[in-house]
């Protein structure tokens, strides 16, 4: 399988970024991120490119922390607190909401499964709710981290997001939730279960309809 370097990018304070490695995805033709097989557990793992190939996650915080080497844009404001992605994350989610550090982490971490989800399987019909939707928000918001996880799990392409007007509430959050656990991700039913008949504004459209 064909490595493709990209040539190390220079922040503005001096500090030279590693180099990006994109591996192509021959696994799963059309997809964005890297995978690979899990015979055991009969699902594809997501890989992350700063990670050596037998290394295998579904971790939310270890898959946003990947993304740190992507980041091109804005890198000044994104790494001059010193802070993890992760953490920078939570701290924004707990500068603009009123919600203790736990619960924090558990909407970033369960919004961070939705996204990664929705870019591994666009054909499919995916939704979610408003408590997890913040983190999702939160996310799209911090466009050099949004910027950069394109980059590392869609191939490049910019991940779009365009909701209608009104929530759906048809249970399309609980199917979402039942599908993240099928791909893997450990997420946190009672999250979803809050807004169990209460989708985000999503369309029924696919392929792509985040």
């Amino acid at each position: 399988m064909p490595v493709l370097p990209v040539s190390p990018k220079t922040r503005r304070d001096g500090f030279q970024l590693p180099p990006q490695v994109h591996t192509p995805d021959r696994t799963r033709p059309g997809a964005g991120p890297p995978v690979q097989h899990d015979a055991q557990k009969g699902r594809f793992m997501t890989v992350t490119l700063d990670q050596p190939a037998s290394i295998r996650t579904r971790d939310p915080k270890e898959l946003l922390n990947a993304v740190s080497p992507h980041i091109t844009e804005l890198t000044v404001n994104v790494f001059d607190s010193g802070m993890s992605l992760w953490d920078r994350e939570v701290a924004l989610l707990l500068r603009d909401h009123t919600m203790v550090r736990d619960m924090a982490e558990r909407i970033l971490g369960n919004a961070v499964m939705y996204s990664i989800g929705c870019i591994e399987h666009p054909e499919v019909h995916l939704g979610v709710g408003k408590l997890v939707d913040v983190g999702v928000h939160q996310l799209i918001l911090d466009t050099p981290v949004w910027f950069g996880i394109c980059r590392l799990y869609n191939g490049g392409a910019y991940k779009h997001h365009a909701p209608f007007i009104e929530r759906r509430r048809d249970g399309l959050c609980l199917r979402t939730a039942d599908f993240l656990k099928s791909i893997g991700f450990d997420v946190d039913g009672e999250l979803w279960a809050i807004d169990g008949t209460d989708c985000s504004p999503c369309d029924n459209k696919v392929p792509d309809s985040h």
